[in-house]
């Protein structure tokens, strides 16, 4: 088995049924620790590693004893163990992880929700919906406008932050089977028999009229019950196998509850190791999981992840609740192993709860794989009612089990069950999906759910490799953006376009030789550079392609389209091939299409900072609006791809192009840049890093930064309880790293300040809103400065008292004194450019500084602003220092540990790409690269099926006081008789017409005596000779 080396932090895990309240509390499971082994071993083995572990560490005082785990996994071996140690030491817990068949320790984790449950008439809304009065709001998370206390005197700051979780993705009326044709495949006799389902959910009651193939009901939680008190996991059975009145989609399936959630919401770790080890054990099929959180470092989770799907288990799972905001994709959807689901309504528009992509792991060397995999249904389904009936939700919880449901269907279609596994179902369901127009993939990813078309790929399917995305093209909008967005330039940061590989032949498998890239020389295939990284060993049934893309010198003053493929081939083991050694191998082409221009002038290049950005996981890094209390941790990236997104997208209307640094600043040319633009920076600088800036900017380039705030008082205040170390865990900055920040421009005389402001003003006619921004405690005498009267929200946080300061510096202008020297802007708040939080955006203003780094242009309306102000000289307090004891060093790039202060790192070697040798061919690249049919061996007009039509329901408004719920018996969607009697009215009308006129045939041809004027006999036409057959209804 292969182990990752994320390094794990917390694994919180959060409930969230319909229509209750948003309060989290976590709490620690007192002197409880899992200790995870290497393999898997008997009670009576783990007993003995561990008692040998801790006889080693030397303290015969310590007091220790394994926890019974009461559940149906207790009599089977396991690869973990649940230890009570009382006042265990450091030294007791590192004696442990050094015993051999001991892969790591980590504290057990306790999660109480309190939810109360809120009586309301109006439609359910996502778990994590703030209520307000704007309609949209419902559906936000964290971007509530209306303003709330910042007194701490309700402890929110002192519990875990809620982002830091594992949570229910709780959904949040309709037919969603018929909808998807499901009626098409249980004519033909498939309803999802043989397969067996699992749901880690809430429970579901015994003798619920819905289900009628129960197989299993386990209880893996501290209560003795296995019924579902609150609805959640009840709804979600239904979607996938209800019977009767509101039906799923595979009735006949075999249902395996798994109750991992006890009636108040609290859950344990071990109760998700040990459920997931048992559905291994019972060698389940499918796997729902509508629970999510933003940690993909959590070590444990992701990990047995990964076994599930490497023993054949086809997860499903809910790509979160937390849109519309882009970079906020919820693990464990974000996998590659994984079918991540987003949502969109009854009108095909994705919904705006449904999280966007990219992945972020990769950030910020790298860039962001495509999720969601696939999107289908997820607002307003109907599904079981908790005891009987059925009941309307919504949220990517939903839009799970309606993908997990049409899994187990297609499943059960296939004759040769070998064929199905984790990558074949995914590769099958992204080729069939129907693609939305006017939507971009981080959006919908493949597209939507098209069951039919996934059962004709499936039932034709040859074990093969495939890519996604299939194919790049950099000139597709708006379905590929953001990389249609911008065209690509000589001497710009390549693109990189990160493709996920699916292996469909085996579990393992490999790259062979190396990917080779062939231009093709009709299309100027030579204009460009290819530079190709991938996955050394693809595991569990996939990796990565990572492709950069640049343009070749001899192209820096061409315009036009070049295109060209690169060819890979993967390798995997034969399993059921007697012959040793044998392998099956699969070659897949990947079609390059991009837009090429002449190299922009320095003046509209903008270079983005991405390095010096640090977020969740794997640390503490809190929110740079304080307000938001209920959204207190920084995960979304930072990216201009992601919460930077509508930022991005203004610069590229304005006419800039804007390029991504994900290395140190020493990796840059500056001669080729106009304006740096820092962000939001929590990262420390290499020496070497400032030594460079200085002199790139005594050189031309110009500098504009947007700090936020940062106050070690406020830092010690808002910190939380980290389940790992058992501390209290502090932020190790603030909303930016201000002291780094200072170092970086304290040879111009400037500097930022601790203090922490927040506001309304208006400045150049424009109304602003300050958010938990810093001030300027230092700069030039010859410099602009702008200065606004604010809120003292730092006196607020830490006093709960209010005061107004007049003339706080918050903006500052200075030229450079070299010649032909850069200039530098300054402001302390980054939340109006931000998509997280923003209330008012400041575009303008970004707009105006770029106007005066790029060309110089100084704004009248800033230089002659009645709130100009003598810049400050910074005598009047001291300037903040780093908060003492911080562990920035354990995220760092920068830093490391060293006695004493952490010191910085040597700085690291540029990134060198290795470019592909091409090996171009001489033909013409096809037109549109975008084809449905994206597997090969796949033909869809030989797989039959019965008066197959495409049916889209009709929406329309509900009337007052009606039921959005379908009370349909025997699951007939309404309508549907009708149109079928309307559409064969005008066939029985025609076979009639026709028998009329053959018997006046007839008797005027008995009626001629003279065979010479007989006519010849018309023949019967054949369509008449055909006979319609019809399906067997299943038994539902």
């Amino acid at each position: 088995v292969l182990f990752s080396h994320i390094e794990m932090k917390t694994l919180l895990v959060f409930l969230c049924p319909a229509s209750f309240s948003k309060h989290s509390v976590l709490l620690s499971a007192p002197s409880e620790y899992i200790v995870a082994f290497t393999g898997y071993f008997s009670a009576k083995a783990r007993s003995l590693y561990i008692n040998s572990a801790l006889r080693n560490a030397g303290d015969g005082a310590l007091e220790w004893h394994i926890v019974p785990r009461e559940n149906p996994a207790s009599d089977f071996p396991s690869d973990f163990e649940l230890v009570h140690i009382r006042q265990a030491s450091p030294s007791s817990l590192l004696t442990l992880e050094d015993h051999p068949y001991i892969k790591r320790v980590t504290p057990q984790r306790k999660v109480f929700r309190s939810l109360k449950y809120i009586p309301s008439p109006e439609p359910a809304a996502p778990c994590n919906a703030t209520r307000g009065k704007q309609k949209w709001q419902s559906w936000q998370s964290s971007r509530p406008f209306r303003r709330t206390s910042l007194s701490l005197g309700s402890g929110f700051w002192h519990a875990t932050g809620r982002h830091s979780s594992r949570r229910l993705l709780r959904a949040i009326p309709r037919q969603v089977a018929q909808i998807l044709q499901a009626d098409v495949l249980w004519q033909m006799g498939h309803t999802g028999s043989g397969v067996k389902v699992a749901v880690f959910d809430t429970g579901l009651s015994e003798k619920h009229p819905h289900f009628k193939n129960v197989k299993e009901r386990t209880n893996w939680t501290n209560e003795k019950t296995l019924d579902d008190g609150l609805g959640h996991g009840t709804f979600v059975a239904g979607v996938i196998a209800s019977m009767r009145e509101c039906q799923g989609f595979a009735p006949d399936s075999e249902l395996h509850i798994f109750r991992v959630f006890t009636n108040n919401q609290v859950s344990y770790t071990s109760w998700f190791l040990d459920a997931f080890n048992y559905a291994i054990l019972k060698k389940i099929d499918v796997l729902n999981l509508s629970i999510g959180g933003p940690d993909f470092m959590d070590h444990p989770f992701v990990d047995k992840v990964w076994e599930l799907t490497a023993n054949k288990v086809i997860m499903v799972s809910a790509i979160g609740n937390d849109g519309p905001l882009y970079g906020t994709l919820n693990n464990p959807a974000d996998q590659m192993d994984v079918i991540g689901v987003g949502g969109i309504d009854f009108e095909d528009n994705i919904a705006r709860f449904s999280s966007r992509g990219m992945t972020t792991w990769e950030l910020p060397g790298g860039y962001g794989r495509v999720k969601p995999d696939i999107v289908t249904y997820g607002s307003g389904v109907r599904g079981s009612g908790m005891k009987e009936g059925c009941r309307s939700l919504s949220g990517t919880s939903v839009a799970s089990p309606v993908v997990a449901g049409a899994v187990t269907l297609l499943a059960s279609t296939v004759l040769n069950r070998e064929l199905v596994n984790p990558a074949s179902m995914k590769q099958a369901l992204i080729a069939s999906a129907r693609r939305l127009p006017g939507v971009n993939m981080f959006e919908q990813g493949h597209g939507k759910l098209d069951l039919i078309r996934a059962y004709q790929i499936l039932n034709s399917y040859r074990p093969q490799a495939s890519l996604s995305p299939s194919y790049i093209d950099l000139t597709e909008c708006p379905y590929m953006w953001p990389y249609c967005s911008q065209p690509i330039y000589y001497g710009g940061m390549p693109t990189i376009v990160n493709v996920t590989i699916l292996n469909g032949m085996g579990v393992t498998g490999r790259i062979v030789d190396k990917p080779i890239w062939q231009p093709y020389l009709p299309q100027n295939g030579d204009h460009i550079d290819v530079a190709v990284s991938y996955s050394p060993v693809l595991w569990p049934w996939a990796g990565y392609l990572a492709v950069s893309i640049s343009v070749a010198k001899k192209a820096a003053s061409w315009e036009g389209i070049a295109q060209g493929h690169v060819m890979v081939t993967v390798a995997s083991p034969a399993e059921n091939d007697s012959e040793v050694g044998a392998e099956l191998t699969s070659t897949v082409k990947l079609p390059i299409k991009v837009k090429i221009v002449p190299t922009p002038p320095r003046s509209k290049r903008v270079l983005w900072d991405q390095y010096h950005n640090l977020r969740y996981p794997p640390g503490y890094f809190p929110r740079d609006n304080l307000r938001m209390k209920n959204d207190p941790l920084d995960w979304n990236g930072d990216h201009i791809h992601t919460n930077f997104r509508d930022m991005y997208q203004h610069l590229r209307s304005m006419g800039y192009f804007v390029e991504v640094l994900g290395a140190p600043i020493t990796c840059f040319d500056a001669s080729q840049y106009g304006t740096l633009l820092m962000v939001d920076s929590e990262e420390e600088y290499f020496p070497e890093e400032i030594t460079k800036l200085r002199r790139d900017i005594d050189n031309g380039l110009s500098l504009i930064i947007f700090s936020d705030w940062y106050n070690t008082s406020v830092m010690r205040k808002v910190k939380f309880y980290d389940e790992n170390t058992r501390q209290w865990w502090m932020p190790d900055t603030g909303g930016a790293n201000i002291p780094a920040l200072n170092d970086l421009i304290s040879v111009w005389g400037m500097a930022f300040s601790d203090g922490l402001y927040e506001g309304e003003f208006t400045l150049a006619d424009h109304d602003m809103y300050y958010a938990s921004g810093c001030s300027i405690a230092r700069f030039p005498e010859d410099g602009i400065v702008i200065a606004k009267n604010l809120k003292d929200q730092g006196l607020e946080v830490l006093k709960q008292e209010t005061a107004v300061v007049e003339g706080v510096p918050i903006l500052g202008l200075y030229q450079t004194p070299s010649d032909g020297g850069g200039r530098i802007a300054l402001y302390g708040d980054s939340n109006c450019i931000d998509d997280s939080h923003r209330q008012k955006d400041c575009f303008w203003l970004l707009d105006a500084l770029l106007q005066y780094t790029s060309y110089s242009m100084t704004p009248p309306s800033l230089s002659h602003s009645h709130s100009r102000v003598a810049p400050p000289t910074g005598t009047e307090r001291p300037l903040p220092q780093r908060l003492e004891g911080n562990h920035l060093y354990r995220y760092s790039k920068v830093l490391e540990a060293h006695l004493g202060d952490p010191k910085p790192r040597p700085l690291p070697a540029c990134p060198h790409l290795s470019w592909a040798k091409p090996q171009p061919v001489n033909e013409t690249a096809p037109s549109n690269l975008w084809k449905h049919q994206k597997l090969l061996s796949v033909d869809l007009d030989k797989v039959a099926l019965p008066n197959v039509r495409a049916y889209r329901p009709q929406v329309r408004p509900l009337s007052p006081g009606e039921s959005g719920a379908w009370d349909i018996p025997g699951g007939i969607m309404p309508g549907h008789y009708n149109q079928e009697v309307g559409q064969t009215i005008p066939v029985f009308a025609f076979l009639g017409a026709m028998v009329v006129m053959s018997f006046f045939v007839v008797q005027l041809t008995k009626a001629k005596s003279k065979p010479k004027r007989r006519k010849p006999r018309i023949k019967r036409p054949t369509y008449l000779q055909q006979q319609t057959t019809t399906g067997k209804n299943p038994t539902v």
